[in-house]
């Protein structure tokens, strides 16, 4: 595991932990984790020079490394995500992948911070040469992703990883982002009963590919087989998407404790993004992902101009007009967007 937080980013231009952005793009095409710490640590600034930097270190390894499996992961609190990705992980590992996680934790809303605990959550798995945990703050962005967690993903490509592993927050109708860097997306759950079927809404369950119904194992053993089959039920009732094989999506139980049913998982999972290659919609959806991905870029972009000096004191003043009462929200946006455009 890297601790790519603690870097020092070097402030010289085109420098970045004392190595410039090709040393750096080199050491990660080689596979060295503690320079891909840094350049996701890079990635992550929102300085404007460190932005700079990180576009062109981006665009120097677009064509490196492989097309690793990016599998998106998400789960109501306490399923056992940690345990699962540790397990899984390690199932992985063992069978001679590279394994890259990136798991965004929540931050604080009142000072940006975050606990980052996956550190200590995964510790069997950071322990391996080939697995790779990269903890990262949510920074409030929507989607439970970091803003720049598609980027991480590409770095992890370049690094040479097989299999990336993103965990988002949690579950809500937000959290569907992750479906949108992600060749495919598996909603965690635990087992339940009655109208706890009703919490799961139907936007995240539209966009699960695969259903994993965990702790399927002692005493909640049965009650995960019924959760199962309930979960089962009502993905058959949602219209069938056309990049969908005939079986998915699909739930399925399995137990992160014990280790079971973790290898008939990722044969689902193979089985799915292997029929989505051979019929076209991989490479179309990483397409549709990439644009994407441009207009939310452009978006933050223009927010972003919008706290810059000259539009700040603009944004204050009419900020204060509409407290006020003196103008309407909407006609103090009117002549924001105005100034931002003269």
């Amino acid at each position: 595991m890297e601790h790519g937080a603690l870097w020092t980013i070097k402030r010289q231009k085109g420098h970045i932990g004392g190595m410039n952005t090709d040393e750096l793009s080199q050491k990660i095409k080689a596979g060295d984790r503690r320079a891909l710490a840094r350049a996701i640590t890079l990635v992550e600034s929102g300085r404007e020079d460190h932005r700079a930097q990180a576009r062109a270190l981006l665009e120097s390894l677009k064509d490196a490394g492989k097309q690793a499996m990016r599998v998106g992961l998400s789960g109501t609190p306490g399923v056992g995500k940690s345990t699962f990705i540790e397990s899984f992980g390690l199932m992985l590992v063992g069978q001679g992948l590279k394994v890259a996680v990136l798991a965004v934790d929540p931050s604080s809303a009142r000072s940006g911070g975050s606990i980052l605990g996956d550190k200590t959550r995964m510790e069997r798995l950071s322990r391996e040469k080939d697995a790779f945990i990269r903890p990262s703050p949510s920074q409030s962005q929507l989607g439970g992703v970091a803003r720049r967690t598609r980027e991480a993903i590409a770095l992890c490509e370049a690094a040479g990883f097989d299999i990336v592993l993103i965990e988002t927050v949690g579950v809500g109708q937000s959290e569907t982002m992750v479906s949108e860097m992600a060749d495919l997306f598996v909603l965690l759950l635990a087992p339940a009963g009655g109208d706890e079927l009703q919490g799961v809404k139907r936007g995240i369950m539209e966009m699960a590919d695969i259903i994993l119904v965990n702790k399927a194992d002692g005493d909640l053993k049965a009650a995960a087989m019924r959760t199962c089959s309930d979960y089962s039920g009502a993905l058959r009732l949602l219209r069938k998407r056309p990049q969908d094989p005939e079986g998915y999506p699909r739930a399925m139980s399995v137990s992160a404790l014990e280790e079971d049913g973790l290898k008939d998982a990722w044969e689902a999972m193979q089985e799915l993004v292997n029929w989505r290659r051979e019929n076209g919609f991989f490479d179309a959806t990483r397409a549709a992902q990439a644009r994407f991905w441009f207009g939310e870029d452009v978006k933050q972009g223009l927010l972003s101009s919008l706290a810059t000096g000259r539009m700040r004191k603009i944004m204050d003043g009419l900020a204060s007009e509409v407290e006020a009462g003196d103008k309407t929200p909407s006609a103090a946006a009117a002549e924001a967007l105005g100034a931002l455009r003269g």
